[in-house]
């Protein structure tokens, strides 16, 4: 990882599964208004935030960022990487990013994961 600024680690890892989330472009304004939904907040948001707490008590372990790195991470991934992204959906994929490139969850496990949801929404 580098350091940017003198501050917390960034994650350089290059995640492709990432790259081609991004790539796709489904983020919640536009797939809200392709199935006509009104909420303004994805229905992940709320399990997003749920993982972010379950991580703040988890941060003692040396490889699960606590939140003032996690969010370090974030604002400098948004910013850089995942700029094309809106809210929420930067703060998500940051935070795979980040988790991967600390190792506590691999691209692969990701991978599997993403899948498994998708066999559920489509099933």
């Amino acid at each position: 990882m580098a350091v940017e600024g003198g501050g917390s680690p960034m994650p350089d890892t290059d995640v492709a599964v990432l790259r081609e989330i991004v790539a796709q472009n489904q983020v919640w304004p536009r797939m809200a208004a392709k199935y006509g939904v009104d909420n303004p907040i994805p229905p992940w948001k709320t399990s997003l935030d749920g993982l972010c707490d379950a991580l703040d008590h988890c941060a003692s372990d040396a490889d699960v960022p606590d939140f003032r790195a996690r969010r370090e991470e974030e604002d400098a991934l948004s910013a850089t990487i995942y700029s094309s992204l809106p809210h929420p959906e930067s703060q998500l994929v940051s935070l795979a990013h980040s988790l991967i490139s600390r190792g506590v969850i691999t691209e692969s496990e990701l991978i599997q994961r993403l899948s498994t949801i998708r066999a559920r929404l489509e099933g």
